[in-house]
């Protein structure tokens, strides 16, 4: 993907979550039970970053601990929602490829759903880099990405947007890499307010590419049932 186009998307997936922030939310109003198990990473006194935090829900497992807890992302309205929810945590308007922390400072960082949403190889590789840069050393990073491949919605719009960017007919398309893809976002009426741009990743990548940044990985899986499969990975700095 060209890195101009790579560009455009980050701002389009920006003005897109702006856009949809109040239902977004409220379909995200409180922890999925899946999301609980990550409760066991965090110590006592730890500095935790929720990179890509959305309305702060994950402040949910950490409120009852004694934890740092700092959620950044770059759209306004969702942390305007997350400090009036929590307003006992810390949340900041913040560049995930461009995070306004000193190297070294979170012994844990977060990124849940984020990471699919992150156009292009080149900046997928930013983002991975930051989270590296500001960890410490021996710090942990848990992620999590969707696995679209068991998601019964998505192979359809895999197979739409391959055959789209083969064909070149279509300009949005054609400018894509293999396996991504736009998933359209609908009211309750059923129709498409926007369209959000996906990287479906495929496990080995995911491995491959959080090696190439320098993480070791030390556990990688898929989970979750349709609609909620997931790809997790534990990487240690």
């Amino acid at each position: 993907m060209k890195k101009e186009y790579a560009e455009y998307l980050l701002k389009k997936t920006k003005e897109d979550y702006s856009l949809i922030t109040e239902t977004f939310s409220q379909t995200r109003y409180s922890l999925w039970p899946e999301l609980t198990f990550f409760r066991k990473y965090v110590q006592e006194g730890e500095r935790i970053l929720d990179l890509g935090c959305g309305n702060g829900r994950l402040f949910e497992l950490f409120k009852n601990k004694n934890v740092e807890y700092i959620g950044v992302d770059n759209v306004e309205k969702l942390i305007e929602i997350a400090r009036k929810k929590y307003p006992e945590a810390k949340f900041r308007v913040a560049d995930c490829l461009n995070l306004p922390f000193p190297a070294n400072f979170f012994d844990k960082i977060y990124s849940i759903s984020v990471l699919h949403n992150i156009p292009s190889k080149e900046f997928r590789i930013q983002y991975l880099k930051e989270a590296k840069r500001v960890l410490k050393p021996e710090g942990f990073l848990i992620l999590r990405v969707w696995d679209f491949w068991r998601r019964k919605a998505f192979p359809k719009l895999f197979l739409k947007y391959t055959f789209l960017k083969l064909i070149g007919c279509h300009p949005p398309a054609s400018q894509l890499d293999f396996f991504d893809v736009f998933a359209p976002w609908k009211d309750s009426k059923g129709n498409i307010i926007i369209e959000r741009y996906f990287h479906c990743f495929r496990k080995n990548e995911l491995e491959n590419l959080a090696k190439e940044v320098g993480f070791k990985i030390k556990k990688i899986w898929r989970a979750g049932k349709d609609p909620r499969t997931n790809i997790y990975l534990i990487a240690e700095k």
